[in-house]
């Protein structure tokens, strides 16, 4: 390398800094309910120290309500599905039973008028049976000049 120069190998030594003790303060007293008043825990550390503290309840996590294996939409759009079945099902009867009761309406007309037009044939070309009524017997007639001579 250089010359005039030779290489030493430099050693360094670290040594440690000792952290100081914390400087303790008395923590103002805060006036706290009966019955409210948390746990005090205490911890040794291994160099002796003691560490006073409240314990913290260790965080529990909400309850899960378990998700139903079907949606609600999914469930409200089946049963509107099975409702408009029933309204769809029920009009169908309903115009059937128009329709059946339209058909024995037009049978009884039919029927009817079946009876009362044999009874009124059977009426007018029966033979039998004395007519009431005036009988006029027509004579040969001369009928000149517009007066009637008979």
């Amino acid at each position: 390398m250089y010359p005039d120069h030779t290489p030493q190998r430099a050693v360094e030594v670290h040594h440690p800094t000792p952290i100081p003790p914390p400087v303790v303060h008395s923590a103002p007293v805060v006036p706290v309910q009966p019955g409210t008043v948390p746990t005090v825990a205490s911890i040794v550390l291994p160099d002796g120290q003691v560490v006073t503290g409240y314990a913290i309840d260790a965080a529990r996590p909400e309850p899960v309500t378990p998700k139903p294996a079907v949606s609600r939409a999914a469930v409200n759009v089946a049963l509107g599905g099975v409702g408009f079945l029933a309204v769809c099902g029920g009009l169908l009867l309903l115009t059937s039973f128009i329709d059946a009761l339209t058909a024995f309406i037009t049978q009884l007309i039919v029927l009817a008028a079946v009876c009362f037009g044999g009874w009124i044939s059977v009426q007018v070309f029966s033979a039998s049976g004395h007519r009431a009524g005036t009988t006029v017997n027509i004579r040969k007639a001369v009928i000149k000049r517009n007066h009637f001579r008979g």
